[in-house]
């Protein structure tokens, strides 16, 4: 490591709260899907900031936009209409197939405005007692770490030492759709889940439990809440993750990609039942839905909804699970190789561990990061060409392969 980055690293570490542990590396600039750090050495990334940067880095109609808009208009606030909000929920609805959005920031603001509308729909409109609701999610959820998100987390760590926790949440097993029926009450306002939990792991619940979970839900006036912050806008091979299992959700959650890798974008898209319960005063944001941040929403929709991009995706993410499948399904170390569309983990023997091998990775010009300490994350820019995916995956399996197998 060089002197320079050595020397950062220090800097934040003594003046910084230690609420992560990055890789060490220095990102200086990023391009494509190509990260270089501080002393002018080149990574391929396979992480895209959790697909933030579904669109690769500083992709050029993305950051034409960004700065037309920022010399035209900038950030008004709601107290005010734009020009550029209406013609991005307009957008966004008609993708979604949905009849209303709601703009907000980070994935997180996004969930708990899902959250609020749902409770306040129980009420409302469901007539469940006040201050009664109650609302379903799943074991292993990563929604967010506010209050009301780590209150619904069953991860120790994101709970440890802040309570007291919200009321009103309940969580029942990722794929059990028994658990889902016997948790269900008169009480229950809403079922939010992931189609895929990327933070536990790159989850993917059994065949038919999402469609199934779907049906029980409208059998008993339960708003089905999914939640696409990682996994959704083409991510997958679909628009929507949703769309694999001809669903209709109630809510529709996005963000990350929605910003196009520039601008923190989220948004809440739904019914006008559902949506419609709020009134002037409920809930707001004075970033969410400013000029800027719909500008950029609006290409990056553009791009990630072409039709030829997506079936690019899908496609490309067959060859590759197949492709890691082929070549260490066999490997002592690997428990197992899941994904869907460019969204893949690796999942090895926790005696060896996910963080040994995501570092050896870096030493090879390869980033990406281990989630839940025994899965690799491989999720790379869409634009991604083959042949440079190829180069990854093969560097991944060399580096996997290479590893001590667990005694």
């Amino acid at each position: 490591m060089s002197t320079k980055s050595q020397q950062l690293i220090d800097l934040d570490l003594a003046r910084g709260a230690h609420n992560y542990r990055p890789i060490d590396v220095v990102l200086h600039r990023a391009k494509g899907i190509h990260l270089w750090d501080v002393a002018g050495r080149r990574y391929t990334d396979m992480m895209s900031a959790y697909s933030t940067a579904s669109l690769g880095h500083s992709h050029p109609k993305v950051l034409k936009a960004l700065a037309r808009q920022a010399r035209q208009l900038d950030v008004t606030s709601r107290a005010f209409y734009n020009d550029q909000l209406p013609p991005w929920l307009d957008q966004l609805t008609a993708l979604a197939g949905m009849d209303k959005a709601l703009p907000m920031n980070t994935g997180a603001e996004a969930v708990e405005t899902a959250l609020k509308l749902a409770r306040k729909w129980g009420e409302t409109v469901k007539g469940i007692p006040r201050d009664r609701v109650e609302i379903i999610g799943c074991e292993g959820n990563f929604h967010g770490r506010t209050l009301a998100l780590v209150s619904l987390s069953t991860e120790a760590q994101y709970r440890e030492n802040f309570g007291p926790y919200l009321p009103g949440f309940k969580t029942v097993a990722f794929g059990d759709i028994d658990a889902l029926a016997q948790a269900i009450t008169p009480r229950t306002a809403a079922f939010i889940v992931e189609p895929i939990q990327g933070e536990a792991g790159i989850r993917l619940p059994p065949p038919g439990y999402l469609k199934r979970a779907r049906e029980l839900c409208r059998q008993h006036r339960v708003l089905f809440v999914v939640d696409e912050i990682q996994c959704g806008l083409s991510r997958t091979g679909r628009l929507f993750c949703f769309q694999h299992n001809d669903l209709d959700p109630d809510l529709l959650i996005l963000g990350k990609a929605l910003g196009g890798g520039v601008y923190p974008v989220s948004a809440v898209v739904g019914s006008a039942e559902v949506l419609g319960v709020l009134r002037p005063g409920d809930h707001g944001s004075t970033f969410g839905g400013n000029a800027i941040a719909a500008a950029v929403s609006r290409t990056a929709l553009t791009l990630l909804s072409e039709p030829e991009f997506i079936d690019r995706v899908a496609r490309l993410g067959d060859w590759a699970l197949a492709h890691l499948k082929d070549a260490l399904g066999q490997s002592p170390i690997v428990r197992d190789i899941r994904g869907q569309g460019l969204m893949m983990g690796i999942e090895v023997a926790p005696e060896v561990g996910a963080r040994g091998l995501v570092d050896a990775l870096k030493e090879r010009g390869v980033l990406t990061k281990d989630t839940h300490e025994v899965v690799i994350r491989l999720a790379p820019p869409l634009i991604i060409r083959k042949k440079q995916l190829r180069r990854a995956l093969d560097t991944v399996i060399d580096v996997v392969l290479s590893a001590a197998p667990p005694r």
